[in-house]
């Protein structure tokens, strides 16, 4: 291609954006001299939690890896044993963590020894996670996975099996509260809403249940019940309008 070929193409590719971007411009042009207001909100519904998420294990320690997982292994068996025992499906009931670590006993380094760390025995922790879908036997169950051998309940998490029906009416108290508050600002700067012209939800459906951590040894099961205060939970949607005002 000729230098004068070039020169033609190269005006041609040119004489063509100002067309093309022409639209976009006086689009963007219009929208800077729209008043707009962007606003926050947000909407949260409460309620009883109707099931829960508890995590339970066995932790044992014994001198060799192979008798510390054979003793893990039995008392584990008979924990999810009781776990079935209370009525809990096989799909609700997950492993969740299982370890096997050395134990070390270190030296004085004090008396100036240079003794390297010496393994005195051997740790396993089997964990699973257990969903209980009727909160009537949360209490019972904990009793019956501690007298069969469980000695570690990490925390229990309470939820709503459906959630999305209250996330709904979450939203649509945040829109609701955006356009109050979109009436009140416009209303005190002497203008007046003329549409919605963006809506997001930011974040989503936002659970947020209360957790009860309980990361303590279980010695045996009480003759009542172990008492299970499930609360509430909320459920929060936050969202952001642009809204555009006029006089």
């Amino acid at each position: 291609m000729t230098p004068k070929s070039l020169l033609l193409a190269g005006s041609l590719a040119l004489g063509a954006w100002p067309a093309a971007a022409q639209p976009a411009l006086m689009e963007g042009d219009a929208a800077f001299r729209a008043t707009t207001l962007t606003l926050s909100s947000y909407g949260e519904t409460r309620t009883a939690p109707d099931q829960a998420t508890i995590s339970m294990g066995v932790t044992v320690q014994a001198p060799t890896a192979a008798a510390a997982l054979a003793q893990n292994r039995t008392r584990m068996t008979a924990v999810i044993s009781a776990i079935r025992g209370q009525g809990v499906p096989e799909r609700d009931i997950q492993t969740s963590g299982l370890d096997l670590s050395p134990q070390y006993t270190y030296p004085n380094r004090s008396t100036g020894g240079s003794e390297p760390p010496r393994v005195t025995g051997y740790r396993v922790s089997n964990q699973v996670t257990v969903l209980v879908r009727d909160l009537t036997r949360l209490g019972p169950a904990v009793d019956a996975v501690a007298a069969s051998g469980a000695n570690q309940i990490n925390g229990i998490t309470f939820g709503l099996a459906n959630a999305d029906t209250r996330a709904d009416e979450a939203r649509r108290q945040a829109v609701a509260n955006v356009a109050r508050k979109a009436e009140l600002y416009a209303q005190a700067a002497g203008l007046r809403v003329v549409r919605l012209v963006t809506l997001s939800e930011s974040g989503g459906y936002l659970p947020r249940p209360p957790v009860v951590m309980m990361r303590q040894a279980i010695a045996e099961a009480a003759d009542a019940s172990t008492p299970v205060q499930p609360g509430e939970v909320g459920v929060r949607v936050d969202v952001t309008a642009v809204y555009e005002l006029s006089r």
